[in-house]
């Protein structure tokens, strides 16, 4: 017990201010009293509304003359898959519940407004028989043999 020596503390580590105390304002007034060298910078357009600005990019894009669009299911396409339907007594719901998709995707296919899907057009070809693909469209669809 002699040894141990109770007046002095050891001090094992010692943390620093979080960021949030070191950027508050009681934490720089403090420096500057004690004469410690701060540095400040001012943040660009900070907590203004700056998200519309035009820059040069927005302003090079929109002089852009050309238009990119997705590519859409042509109006005849929509006619064969509407004259299928019809032919096999269908209507857009029931095509719709056949292939397990919804009737806005057989209407949206049928007006032209889709964007091909090679699934959906293949489960449609598949309910009314028509080829909706490559050059023989409105064409029956020849039924291939099953692999055993």
């Amino acid at each position: 017990m002699a040894e141990s020596d109770w007046d002095t503390v050891t001090v094992l580590r010692k943390k620093g201010p979080t960021a949030a105390q070191a950027k508050s304002k009681q934490a720089i007034t403090a420096a500057q009293r004690r004469g410690e060298d701060l540095e400040t910078t001012k943040k660009w357009s900070a907590g203004q509304n700056k998200q519309h600005l035009m820059t040069k990019n927005t302003a090079k894009l929109d002089r852009e003359t050309e238009e990119l669009q997705h590519q859409r299911v042509s109006l005849e396409v929509g006619k064969v898959i509407q004259q299928g339907r019809q032919n096999k007594g269908l209507t857009q719901k029931d095509l719709a519940t056949k292939i397990n998709e919804k009737p806005q995707v057989i209407a949206d296919y049928e007006c032209g407004k889709a964007i091909p899907n090679n699934q959906v057009m293949g489960k449609i070809e598949r309910a009314i028989g028509l080829k909706l693909r490559r050059k023989d469209i409105g064409l029956p669809l020849e039924a291939k043999p099953k692999k055993k």
